[in-house]
């Protein structure tokens, strides 16, 4: 495993957490996809500081497909995975008006429309439609009569595993829990580090394949042992049997 890199500056920390530009947004509106098609559309606008959320249930596995087109100033959105109130897993003003990726682990995804700041600042408002699309088939955790479950949790197990942050260069361990799809490797892991901290990583057979990290998936193999990192500075060394229950 890589060190951790010490002397981070604050813009490399917030990179990192990629928090969200836009100011949190009254009780999201739930979109609902369409039978047929699993389309879902919402059209609305934002003013100001005044931004819009919708939620979209997608299932571990599942594909999340969002485009957002405005109309005046321009609008953009951000993906936050389940459970975050502003640490996002895809920042439009920097990656631009359309979103396609894999849901980690099963939960509400909520999209959130914004002005950026400047246009915020000047009062500006935009009209927008938001198209968001979930397809593919969401992976069914173990049953608890195959695999049982911690006590008032999802998870099928935790552990501690060896991990880097670059906004905590001290830490060497997370708390890792995971969700168990099959026995074969297929599995999300949810870690936990300081600062209320939550990266979840999707496993197929074994394979890092969807997290929600702003940043690319990068991984090695060392005999039954799996590093998962993002960039230079965040690794996570999972145990095959973490992901398979021996």
């Amino acid at each position: 495993m890589r060190p951790a890199l010490v002397g981070r500056s604050p813009l490399v920390v917030a990179g990192f957490l990629a928090i969200a530009a836009a100011p949190p947004a009254p009780a999201p509106v739930r979109l609902l996809p369409a039978a047929e098609t699993g389309i879902a559309n919402a059209h609305g606008s934002v003013r100001g500081y005044d931004g819009r959320d919708f939620a979209i249930r997608a299932g571990a596995g599942q594909t999340l497909s969002v485009r957002l087109r405005s109309r005046g100033t321009t609008a953009y959105f951000n993906v936050l995975p389940p459970g975050s109130q502003d640490v996002a897993m895809f920042i439009g003003s920097t990656s631009g008006g359309r979103f396609a990726g894999v849901a980690p682990i099963a939960g509400d995804y909520v999209v959130r429309v914004y002005l950026m700041r400047s246009a915020a600042r000047r009062n500006e408002s935009s009209a927008f439609t938001l198209t968001a699309r979930v397809t593919g088939t969401a992976l069914v955790p173990l049953a608890t009569s195959e695999d049982a479950v911690l006590p008032g949790t999802p998870f099928h197990a935790r552990a501690m595993v060896k991990c880097v942050l670059p906004y905590a260069p001290d830490v060497r361990e997370c708390e890792a829990s995971v969700l168990r799809y099959g026995r074969s490797g297929t599995a999300t892991v949810e870690l936990r580090g300081p600062k209320a901290f939550v990266r979840r990583i999707l496993f197929v057979r074994g394979a890092p394949a969807a997290s929600d990290a702003t940043r690319p998936i990068e991984s090695a193999r060392d005999g039954d042992t799996t590093t998962v990192s993002f960039g230079e500075d965040e690794h996570y060394e999972i145990p095959d049997v973490l992901l398979t229950g021996g």
